[in-house]
């Protein structure tokens, strides 16, 4: 919803924001929220539809838009991939790098660069330094495409630490084309993997089982541990996937994801976890908000399609 005025320079939309951008951006601080907007690193926004038509990007308007962005208190920038005129990708991601930081606004910088040019090698380090970088291209509302995106990014660990994080796209919870067990898994393997938790549905509308996955504290939690590790993948065989991820205070926190249609009976040893042989521990379901005490193993019968996550620390 911007255009350009014969200076160059970015205005909102008079009758979606008829008193501007400051104005909603001052609203959205006062409830306590964060403001983000969306540009691209092209020409012109992305528009499916017709190509090279949409809303003005940010290509060789880089230090200008910065200066707006930050004028109106912006606290997160997406910027996308659309119409780049086949100009190199780090070139310019770098150059709207620079220059949100001469503003000297903190602004969260997510890179979104559809994972084309392995941003995952360069994005999270300087000059860039983004915060996150996404990893795949878009992500439907399918559990096809949910694993797909998963497969691809669960690879990545490696990559990512606090403040610089891999992203596999937004969440797709409450917009209907999976079931509720296929979107609790997807919640799940994202928090898990520590990637950006934007929700991607019209709340106004959603449901209140998918409500109630994305109001999951527990899970949150681990995604949101200040220790910051994503998850390494310790077990991929016959379609289960088993997610590790250390947390600051000694715990750590376990799924276990069958991504086949039949109910999957699974065992994961205290060993394969390597939890310390001949200690208690509590392990604590985050699904079902219930704790038990053992030697730190899960026995589990897992439906199809669906993931189970803990959290186990020592008693």
């Amino acid at each position: 919803n911007w255009q350009r005025d014969a200076g160059g320079n970015l205005v909102a939309n008079p009758i979606r924001f008829p008193s501007g951008m400051k104005a909603l951006a001052d609203y959205v601080h006062a409830n306590d929220m964060l403001f983000g907007v969306y540009s691209s690193a092209g020409s012109s926004t992305c528009e499916p539809l017709k190509p090279n038509h949409g809303f003005p990007g940010g290509l060789g308007h880089e230090q200008r838009d910065a200066a707006f962005f930050a004028s109106i208190e912006v606290d997160y920038l997406k910027y996308d991939n659309c119409n780049h005129q086949g100009l190199d990708a780090r070139k310019r991601y770098t150059d709207m790098a620079q220059a949100l930081r001469a503003t000297g606004r903190p602004i969260l910088y997510s890179v979104c660069e559809w994972g084309a040019n392995k941003p995952w090698l360069w994005a999270g380090e300087a000059p860039v330094n983004a915060t996150s970088w996404r990893t795949t291209y878009d992500i439907a509302d399918t559990y096809r495409s949910m694993l797909k995106l998963f497969k691809q990014n669960v690879v990545l660990d490696r990559y990512a630490r606090p403040g610089h994080w891999n992203d596999p796209d937004m969440l797709q919870v409450g917009n209907g084309g999976m079931s509720n067990v296929e979107y609790r898994s997807h919640f799940s393997l994202w928090a898990i993997m520590a990637a950006p938790l934007l929700i991607g549905t019209d709340l106004r509308t959603i449901s209140q089982a998918d409500l109630e996955i994305l109001l999951n504290k527990e899970v949150i939690a681990v995604n949101q541990d200040p220790l910051g590790v994503q998850a390494r993948r310790i077990r991929d065989k016959d379609g289960v996937h088993v997610l590790l991820k250390p947390l600051h205070d000694g715990s750590i926190a376990v799924a276990v994801f069958n991504e086949r249609r039949g109910e999957r009976q699974v065992r994961v040893s205290a060993a394969e976890l390597g939890l310390p042989a001949d200690t208690r521990h509590v392990l604590r379901d985050l699904w079902q908000h219930q704790d038990h005490e053992g030697d730190g193993s899960l026995d589990l019968r897992i439906p199809g399609h669906a993931t189970a996550m803990y959290r186990i620390g020592k008693r």
